[in-house]
């Protein structure tokens, strides 16, 4: 029986093959590769589509992460609230800043950052708070967004799981800077690795065009120092042909996300849902204390499962010195989660095979559920 892989890269980009193929042509022929027209072209229609005053694009996530802070002037001496529950980038950004990540606890339903923990974590030296939209899960901005307001505080959304992710119609990253990442694993990806940022101004619009590429006025005048983080003509118009279909591409995750919570409810602990959120289901996370058992059992079912992630920030050996306080729900969590293939290439039959897998591993298969 053939094995039910985590994603299916080849297979996203098949159908597309034909518009992506004229995307290189046309840019080989222009021959204008970094922020070539297909990247203010893509911002645009980015800004459009995430309802954001404005979208400034850079090389990956994490520069828009670093990006972030260098515009808010957070560096050395300054602290940044933020979730160990993440990828590792999120923490290496505020580093990266000169700043230090002080890690604040999960709620446990929803696995994103506790707001009603974030209070007692603020300092004379808190600068930012960066929120994780983890899993495409768009987390309630409202709580956050009147501390920041309260405090002059700096939000700084970390989007890049939750691309099209919306709560109560808004897009996640438009409460005052949102970073996004392309990288191929995204939902909304690059044919490589890329990024953006949404802003509320014009003036931080132009300032992160500066900052992202070397701090430039023009060819040959800077005046502040910044880096090189421009995205290539390439993978914006990839991007751009993507974009057509991302809407496509979130409603299969969803509809398959909606089957898991009708078919494993009672076996394991599913993700959150509501009427209000729109989430694009990066990925699909169940949770069972035995979680090494069931990978086990699927494993040998032939269906690929992933870990997102087996280690909190803080419990990283690059981190140790930022541990600075118990976070017992992340450490909880991490050592239940599991997520289940979810993308919009899984068919029916390689889901209904998936279902099952997990059943009988958890001793409820078809010959247990009765008629």
């Amino acid at each position: 029986m053939a094995r039910i892989n985590y994603i299916d890269l080849p297979a996203k980009h098949e159908p597309l093959r034909e518009r992506l193929l004229q995307v290189f042509d046309r840019v080989l022929a222009h021959g204008q590769f970094v922020l070539g027209p297909e990247v203010r072209e893509l911002e645009v229609r980015l800004a459009k589509y995430l309802g954001a005053r404005d979208v400034v694009t850079c090389g990956s996530g994490t520069d828009a992460l670093v990006l972030a802070l260098r515009l808010r002037g957070i560096g050395p001496g300054d602290e940044v609230i933020t979730t160990a529950h993440s990828f590792i980038a999120t923490g290496n950004a505020i580093l990266l800043a000169g700043a230090t990540p002080v890690f604040v606890d999960i709620d446990s339903d929803t696995m994103v950052l506790d707001a009603a923990l974030v209070p007692a974590a603020i300092t004379e030296r808190t600068r930012a708070i960066m929120p994780v939209h983890l899993n495409g899960f768009p987390m309630d901005m409202g709580p956050l967004s009147a501390i920041c307001d309260d405090t002059g505080i700096a939000l700084i959304e970390d989007c890049a799981q939750a691309f099209g992710s919306r709560r109560d119609g808004r897009g996640v990253g438009t409460h005052d800077i949102g970073c996004f990442s392309f990288h191929p694993l995204k939902i909304f990806s690059a044919c490589g690795d890329g990024g953006c940022l949404t802003v509320s101004s014009e003036e931080d619009a132009e300032t992160l065009r500066r900052l992202r590429n070397h701090g430039l006025i023009d060819r040959d005048h800077s005046d502040i120092a910044g880096v090189n983080s421009r995205l290539d003509s390439m993978q914006a118009g990839f991007l751009s042909v993507k974009l057509d279909v991302l809407d496509d591409y979130i409603a299969a995750r969803q509809a398959n996300a909606d089957r898991y919570h009708a078919e494993l409810a009672g076996l394991v602990t599913l993700p959150p849902k509501g009427i209000d959120l729109r989430c694009n289901h990066s990925a699909f996370v169940i949770r069972h204390q035995e979680r090494e058992q069931l990978r086990s059992s699927l494993a040998a079912s032939g269906v690929d499962s992933k870990v997102h992630y087996p280690l909190a920030i803080h419990q990283q050996p690059a981190f140790a010195v930022f541990a600075q306080r118990s976070l017992p729900v992340t450490e909880r969590v991490i050592g239940e989660i599991l997520s289940l293939p979810v993308s919009a290439e899984l068919s029916a039959e390689e889901q209904e095979r998936v279902i099952e897998a997990v059943a009988c591993s958890l001793g409820k298969g078809a010959e247990s559920k009765g008629p």
